[in-house]
């Protein structure tokens, strides 16, 4: 070992710090430990003991606990427009049906998408960004699905990079042109996902690394988000699956069949689309956001994704309708409290198994040589504390890219 480290460059040296590798089965704690970095990727994580010497640049974390930076796997960050007054009609007795007929719902963020520019979409989202890299997310996956026309669906794409550019953010874009029926198509979702597939795929494929689909009654159904993974196949770009949030139609199962990255939200998933996801390694996305915020009862199956080995990601889902929050430090208390998830779950969650979910698992998640050098330093020791708090930002720094 002590011959290896003589070689290793070094531009940055964190030390005097505890470590939460995520490696292994469990938080992977290193007490007294360094995080080495050069050229923006991490040379050596683990003990003092251990460690090379001669970084250029060596700051002392004096105690702090140090996790891989933050990973938002699930969010639809970019839209126009805002639906509190919807809630606010809710909670004095609205329907659904209600609303819908007083032009809310999708529709009303649809309009106000299409309506609005690239720039303001950038605009409007930043303060949204913002507020997750505050709790030192670090990567985010940014959905389209409100624009639902070609045109409108690009724009949101373009959004997304323009806001990677805009900060320190590693992006992971997803296309989801499968995410409602728009007015034009109200008779016709076999005609939309026509659409979908024959035009918006090939267009979004320059600037989506992933497919997704909304597979419920409201939605679409699992033969048509069939045809829209079959699609996304032939032009290399991964799938992932809205499934079993408000019925159990066993899209997980089908989209774990087509090689998945993510089945999320799986509140109705059965022991069989449990089983299916384990077999394809197709991770589970938790979203705790919507099931607090939907007044949900029922509780994804977590027990039998432990029975089966299937790994959990915690994210946002941040969206205007069903789960406005930019905060993925309360989806960590709110997947212990609400789901049951141990503090290793949840941690595991939102770093490790959120890579996983966006199929960056070799770039990031994981404090260990070879990734990507993007850390959170917490005022805390205590990997506890990340998961017990309420409104408390631990975060002392935000590190992407070693900077």
């Amino acid at each position: 070992m002590t011959g290896l480290h003589d070689t290793v460059q070094m531009d940055l040296c964190w030390k005097n710090a505890r470590l939460a590798t995520m490696t292994g089965d469990d938080l992977g704690l290193v007490d007294d430990g360094v995080v080495a970095a050069h050229d923006g990727r991490i040379v050596y994580a683990g003990p003092a003991k251990e460690a090379p010497a001669g970084a250029a640049r060596t700051l002392d974390c004096e105690g702090r606990l140090i996790t891989p930076g933050l990973i938002d796997c699930h969010t639809h960050l970019i839209h126009a427009g805002s639906r509190a007054s919807e809630w606010a009609m809710r909670l004095e007795g609205a329907s659904y049906e209600d609303i819908a007929r007083a032009g809310g719902g999708i529709v009303s963020t649809m309009r106000a998408t299409r309506a609005a520019s690239e720039a303001q979409l950038v605009e409007t989202a930043l303060p949204r960004l913002d507020a997750l890299i505050a709790e030192g997310v670090t990567t985010i996956e940014i959905k389209s699905g409100y624009g639902l026309d070609t045109a409108s669906e690009l724009k949101m794409l373009r959004a997304a990079h323009a806001l990677a550019r805009a900060r320190r953010i590693r992006l992971a874009p997803t296309f989801l042109g499968a995410h409602a029926l728009p007015p034009e198509y109200a008779d016709d979702s076999d005609g939309y996902i026509d659409l979908v597939v024959r035009e918006m795929i090939p267009a979004a494929a320059p600037l989506a690394s992933a497919v997704d689909a909304f597979c419920e009654g409201i939605g679409f159904s699992p033969a048509q988000c069939e045809r829209v993974f079959a699609a996304a196949e032939v032009h290399d770009l991964a799938v992932k699956i809205h499934a079993e949030q408000l019925s159990a139609l066993h899209g997980s199962a089908l989209a774990a069949r087509r090689g998945a990255l993510s089945a999320d939200h799986l509140e109705h998933a059965s022991d069989e689309d449990v089983r299916a996801m384990a077999a394809a390694g197709t991770v589970a996305v938790l979203l705790p956001g919507a099931y607090y915020f939907m007044r949900e009862t029922r509780l994804p199956p977590v027990g039998a994704m432990r029975r089966h080995g299937v790994r959990i990601a915690l994210a946002t889902d941040c969206n205007p309708g069903t789960s406005p929050t930019s905060s993925l430090l309360l989806m960590l208390n709110m997947g212990a409290t609400l789901f049951g998830l141990t503090v290793t779950e949840a941690l595991r969650g939102v770093t490790v198994n959120a890579a996983a979910a966006l199929g960056l698992s070799a770039e990031i998640g994981t404090l260990e040589a070879g990734k990507a050098c993007d850390l959170a330093i917490w005022n805390t020791a205590d990997p506890a504390e990340l998961v017990y708090r309420i409104g408390l930002n631990p975060l002392h720094q935000r590190i992407k890219d070693a900077q």
